[in-house]
């Protein structure tokens, strides 16, 4: 049985589209995208409102997890690198953790069947 790992992925919102597209073409088809904020290195930024100044230290990102088996992680964090990087603070970060299991409610499939694409 091949492990199975669950990359969830922090980043600006402006590059999920051309992330998307560049995982379908890896073969990872499964993802839950939800909209975000946090702070990190930029430490957000100051923005005035009827004239006073204010401190947003949340900045919003988007946040993309999906779970992989057959797509080699080494290749999923690579090619995200790659689309996602621009060099500047707020690329965003990717955490990667091991599953000890998955299971599909309609079916009761579990591990890598429970997450491998079988269009039923």
């Amino acid at each position: 049985m091949r492990p199975i790992t669950k990359i969830d992925i922090i980043t600006r919102t402006e590059k999920l589209d051309e992330l998307k597209l560049a995982f379908a073409e890896i073969g990872v088809t499964g993802m839950t995208v939800s909209q975000v904020f946090g702070c990190g290195l930029q430490k957000g930024h100051k923005e005035v409102y009827r004239g006073q100044a204010y401190d947003i230290n949340l900045v919003p990102k988007v946040k993309i997890e999906t779970v992989v088996c057959e797509v080699p992680v080494d290749e999923v964090l690579r090619v995200a690198q790659r689309v996602l990087k621009t060099g500047q603070p707020g690329d965003g970060k990717i955490f990667i953790y091991p599953l000890a299991n998955a299971v599909k409610i309609r079916t009761g499939e579990q591990g890598e069947a429970a997450i491998i694409d079988d269009h039923s």
